[in-house]
C-alpha cells in the first residue's frame, strides 16, 4: 500500500479537497486503484449535526455515513463508493480509544495522546486503505489522506504527530507528503508573496514532517522566478514545486498537474509500475475540461433555498446540475434565491429584495427546491412551488422539496388550507407529511432515515422511469426524518399528482410527478449524492432536458442524446448517439 498525505498552511479552504482528488483521479488514470481518506480533527463524531453555513453540505453515503463534503469531490472524480469509516473525525478516534479503555484493553496502563490515540489514527488508516471502492471489489493500491484544517492548528496536532510516526512505519518508498499553501498577491504591490508558504513549510517541518510536493494555490499563474524562490527557501528542487492558479472549472485541475509532470515524480518517488502517460481517462478529462470552457448555449435553473449565502451548502446539487447542463452541451447559470425574500413579509419589509428575488425566479428556465430542515424560508419555497406547477416551468424537488410540492398541491388543489408537515406544524389537521416510527426525537445525531435505499417502480408510464433507463427499481441515497403520509395519497392521485415510486414494502412514498405539465418531478431522496461528471443523475438530467426544451425528444429517442450533445467525444465508443446515462465512464 502507497500512501498521499495531503495536508495544508497558511489558509484552510485553500483547495485541498480537489487537489486530492484529482492526485487520485491522476493516478487512477495510470490503471491504479484509488481509495481516499479524510481526517477532520473537530470533536464531533461527523457531520451529521453541523449547519451547513459551518462547513458546508453534509454528504452522505451508501452506508449511511453523514460526512464531509470533500468525500464528495473523492467519489465524484474517481467515480468509486466510500465508507463512514473513510471519515476520520477526533470525536471518533476518542470515542474508539474511550470504548478500548473501559473494555479493559489497556488495563493498567495510563492512556495518553501518544501512543493511544496516534497508534489509533495509523490503524484505522491502515485497516480502511484496505477496503475495495470499486466495483470489482479488489484491495485498493493507493490510499490519498487528507488531513483537513491548517498545519498549527492545536487540534490537528495529534494527527500531526501520528503522521510524523507512520512515515517510518510505512518506510519512505510508500509514503509521501504533499503540502498545500497559499501565495498571496496583494493588490496594493501586485508582487506574488512567498513567505507565508515558507514559514508553513518550516512549522511543517518543525513538527517531523518534509513535504515532498508543494502545490501552491494562487489567483493567477505563478512566475517562474516565484517558483525558484520557493524552492530554494523551502529546501525542494524546482520541480517538487506545483502550481495551481484559479480555473474556470475544477475539471482542469487534474490535467495542470499532469502538465508539470506529477506523473513522473510519483512513479520514482513512490516506485509505481506505471507509464509515464497517463490512459484515456485523463484525455477524457481534458476533453470534457476544453468541452466545458467552449459552451456558448445558457441554462438558467433558479436554486430556491434557506442557506444561500454560501455556496458549498448545496454544493453536491451545483454539481449534479452542472454535469448534467455538460451532458446536453449547455453552460449552467445557476441563481441562488434565498426562499425567505419570497415571501410576503419581506416584501413589507423591503420590497426591492422582494421584487429582485421574485424577477430572478419568473426568467428561470427550471426550478428546483432542495433537502433542508426547519421551518424558516417554507412559505417562500411553497410560492415557488406553485409557480412553477401553475405556469407549467419545469421543477423538481429533492426531499424536503419533494414534501412540500406535496403540501402546496394539498392546499391549492385539494383545497385543505390548513395542509401542512407535523415538523412545521405538529396539530395541522392534515398531516400530509409526518415523521416516520424509527426518528428518535431524543437524540439528533445519525437518527434519520439514511443511505442507499431501493425505491420500485409503480407504473411503467413514469418520466423519471424513462430516465432511469426504464429499471424496475433504483437504490439512491437517503436522508429525512419526515414522509409523505401514505394514508393520504389516494387523494392527491385522484387530482393527478402521481406517486409512481415507492420503497420495496410500498409503504414510503419516494417519487412524484404531476400530470399535464412539462415537467414536475418530486423525489425522497438525494440523487445529487450519486451523480458523476460523466454520468450524471437522471432527475437532475430531466430537469436541464425540460429547461432546455428537449425532454420529449429525448425520450422520444429512446434516452438517448443527439449527435450536437451526444458524449461521444467522451467514450471510446464512436457512435454519435451513445446510450445515456447508463454510459460507463472508462
Amino acid at each position: 500500500m502507497k500512501y498521499i498525505l495531503v495536508t495544508g498552511g497558511v489558509i484552510s479552504g485553500i483547495g485541498k479537497g480537489i487537489i486530492a482528488s484529482s492526485i487520485g483521479t491522476i493516478l487512477k488514470s495510470c490503471g491504479l486503484r484509488v481509495t481516499a481518506i479524510k481526517i477532520d480533527p473537530y470533536i464531533n463524531i461527523d457531520a451529521g449535526t453541523f449547519s451547513p453555513y459551518e462547513h458546508g453540505e453534509v454528504f452522505v453515503l451508501n452506508d449511511g455515513g453523514e460526512v464531509d463534503l470533500d468525500l464528495g469531490n473523492y467519489e465524484r472524480f474517481l467515480d468509486i463508493n466510500l465508507y463512514k469509516d473513510n471519515n476520520i473525525t477526533t470525536g471518533k478516534i476518542y470515542q474508539h480509544v474511550i470504548n478500548k479503555e473501559r473494555h479493559g484493553d489497556y488495563l493498567g496502563k495510563t492512556v495518553q495522546v501518544v501512543p493511544h490515540i496516534t497508534d489509533a489514527v495509523q490503524e484505522w488508516v491502515m485497516n480502511q486503505a484496505k477496503v475495495p471502492v470499486d466495483d470489482d471489489r479488489k484491495e485498493p493500491q493507493i490510499c490519498v489522506i487528507e488531513l483537513g484544517g491548517t498545519i498549527g492548528d492545536i487540534e490537528g496536532m495529534p494527527f500531526v504527530e501520528a503522521f510524523r510516526q507512520f512515515q517510518f512505519k510505512a518506510k519512505r518508498e510508500n509514503f509521501c507528503n504533499i503540502h498545500v499553501s497559499l501565495v498571496p498577491q496583494p493588490n496594493a504591490t501586485g508582487e506574488q508573496k512567498t513567505k507565508p508558504t515558507q514559514n508553513s513549510v518550516r512549522a511543517l517541518r518543525g513538527l517531523g514532517l518534509s513535504p515532498d510536493l508543494i502545490v501552491c494555490r494562487s489567483a493567477k499563474p505563478i512566475e517562474m522566478a516565484v517558483k525558484e524562490k520557493i524552492s530554494m527557501f523551502c529546501h525542494v528542487e524546482p520541480e517538487q514545486v506545483i502550481f495551481i492558479h484559479d480555473v474556470s472549472s475544477t475539471y482542469r485541475v487534474p490535467i495542470l498537474l499532469e502538465e508539470q509532470g506529477i506523473i513522473k515524480y510519483f512513479k520514482q518517488r513512490l516506485n509505481l509500475p506505471i507509464d509515464d502517460q497517463p490512459s484515456d481517462l485523463l484525455m477524457k478529462w481534458k476533453k470534457m475540461a476544453d468541452r466545458y470552457e467552449r459552451l456558448l448555449k445558457v441554462c438558467s435553473i433558479a436554486l430556491v433555498g434557506k442557506y444561500t449565502k454560501l455556496s458549498d451548502c448545496y454544493a453536491s446539487v451545483f454539481k449534479a446540475l452542472e454535469h448534467s447542463a455538460l451532458a446536453i452541451n449547455h453552460k449552467l447559470d445557476l441563481m441562488y434565491i434565498d426562499s425567505t425574500e419570497l415571501e410576503r413579509s419581506t416584501e413589507a419589509e423591503n420590497s426591492v429584495k422582494y421584487h429582485q428575488a421574485w424577477h430572478k425566479l419568473c426568467k428561470a428556465d427550471g426550478i428546483l427546491v432542495p433537502g433542508g430542515f426547519g421551518i424558516r424560508g417554507t412559505e417562500g419555497k411553497l410560492q415557488a412551488i406553485s409557480w412553477a406547477r401553475t405556469k407549467k416551468k419545469p421543477f423538481l424537488g429533492v426531499c424536503l422539496g419533494m414534501q412540500l410540492a406535496v403540501v402546496e398541491f394539498a392546499r391549492n388543489c385539494l383545497n385543505w388550507k390548513d395542509a401542512n408537515s407535523t415538523e412545521f406544524d405538529p396539530d395541522t389537521k392534515n398531516p400530509v407529511v409526518i415523521d416516520m416510527p424509527e426518528h428518535n426525537p431524543g437524540d439528533m445525531g445519525g437518527t434519520m432515515r439514511l443511505g442507499k435505499r431501493r425505491t420500485v417502480f409503480k407504473t411503467q408510464n413514469s418520466i423519471l422511469r424513462k430516465l432511469y433507463g426504464d429499471e424496475m427499481f433504483v437504490e439512491e441515497r437517503h436522508r429525512h426524518r419526515y414522509e409523505v403520509n401514505p394514508e393520504l395519497t389516494h387523494c392527491f392521485e385522484e387530482k393527478g399528482l402521481k406517486f409512481v415510486g415507492h420503497d420495496t414494502e410500498g409503504n414510503r412514498m419516494e417519487m412524484i410527478e404531476l400530470e399535464n405539465h412539462p415537467y414536475f418531478v418530486g423525489v425522497q431522496f438525494h440523487p445529487e449524492f450519486s451523480s458523476r461528471p460523466m454520468k450524471p443523475s437522471p432527475p437532475y438530467l430531466g430537469l436541464l432536458l425540460a429547461a432546455t426544451g428537449t425532454l420529449n425528444a429525448y425520450l422520444q429517442r429512446g434516452c438517448k442524446l443527439s449527435p450536437s450533445d451526444s458524449y461521444s467525444d467522451l467514450s471510446d465508443d464512436s457512435s454519435p448517439e451513445k446510450e445515456f446515462p447508463n454510459s460507463e465512464t472508462s
